[in-house]
């Protein structure tokens, strides 16, 4: 039987050490395309030079940038992320992530962005497909006409609780966006926004979006090959619904959760032209009745209509 000893008595040999700082740049560039964002970021690039360098050597590393497993992982927005310092690290990590991808960066996750980082990110991604920058109070029109301008091959975007992006900037993205097929526009819910007081500022709270015709309308005439909108407490009217079941033809998912503005009743009549549509989410939840002035509806059975309180009762 063998014993692992030679004739002797000695050991059969030492087992061999390795020395991984002599693994090759393109051995080390492998084992890190197994990392997850957090490991390759905080662990393999900080631990040396060498290893630094052998990850920057391959922009394909770089091609995600996901930040949202861990702002969803607190569970809710914390009033830390509110503040110009911590926009500014998600700034620093956004264009480190644009740079080193070397033009290979395709999608974008991230929250409260600033307009600069966001403009570097886009002239330097021209193969961008998905971008996330929900939360961002910072970004505006400016670096969103940036990301039309430069950003043309788009598929999902999510500008959700934006208020500095305006219906200019979803009509130059569906212009030149053309395969876009995903939108998230979402606000903060206006009705009751005691979830986010003491958390998100109270004069961004106060000051959301009101236009939501008008984006609408930007969405139906512009954005015509999208398969799936969110637009949650938008503010939108039948007016824009219409708009949108009129253009949007695609569309195979319609979130219109906490819309108020709308009525069942113009609901189905907008929608029932929309042959595609797989999926309609309602503004079906309760309004405290104290939140409206009840004599611009008239009586409680126009209310119910309205509001589908109805939903609530056995």
């Amino acid at each position: 039987m063998a014993t692992g000893h030679v004739a002797g008595g000695e050991p059969a040999a030492a087992e061999e050490e390795r020395d991984w700082s002599e693994m090759t740049p393109v051995c080390l560039a492998e084992a890190f395309s197994r990392l997850g964002l957090e490991d390759l970021w905080r662990g393999a690039m900080a631990c040396c030079r060498a290893w630094r360098d052998a990850a920057t050597s391959r922009p394909a590393l770089f091609a995600a940038l996901d930040l949202e497993p861990a702002f969803a992982s607190v569970g809710a927005d914390a009033a830390e992320w509110w503040t110009p310092a911590f926009q500014r690290r998600v700034d620093a990590m956004l264009r480190s992530a644009s740079s080193l991808a070397a033009g290979e960066l395709l999608e974008v996750r991230v929250r409260h962005c600033s307009d600069d980082a966001l403009a570097f990110a886009a002239q330097r991604s021209p193969k961008l497909n998905i971008l996330s920058i929900r939360s961002s109070p910072s970004v505006s029109d400016r670096s969103m006409l940036i990301v039309a301008s430069s950003c043309h091959m788009l598929t999902e975007l999510d500008i959700s609780y934006c208020h500095e992006v305006s219906y200019k900037s979803l009509e130059m993205i569906g212009q030149n966006c053309r395969n876009l097929i995903v939108l998230k526009r979402n606000i903060f819910n206006w009705l009751d926004s005691s979830e986010h007081v003491g958390i998100v500022p109270d004069d961004y709270l106060r000051d959301c979006p009101q236009d939501g015709d008008r984006e609408a309308i930007a969405i139906s005439k512009f954005m015509q090959n999208l398969k799936h909108l969110v637009i949650r407490f938008s503010k939108l009217s039948v007016i824009g619904l219409n708009a949108i079941s009129g253009g949007c033809k695609e569309l195979e998912v319609l979130d219109l959760y906490g819309c108020a503005n709308l009525t069942l009743r113009g609901i189905q009549q907008a929608t029932s032209n929309m042959k595609n549509l797989k999926e309609l989410e309602k503004p079906n939840f309760y309004i405290p009745r104290s939140s409206f002035h009840m004599g611009r509806y008239g009586h409680w059975q126009l209310y119910d209509e309205r509001f589908q309180t109805n939903v609530f009762q056995i």
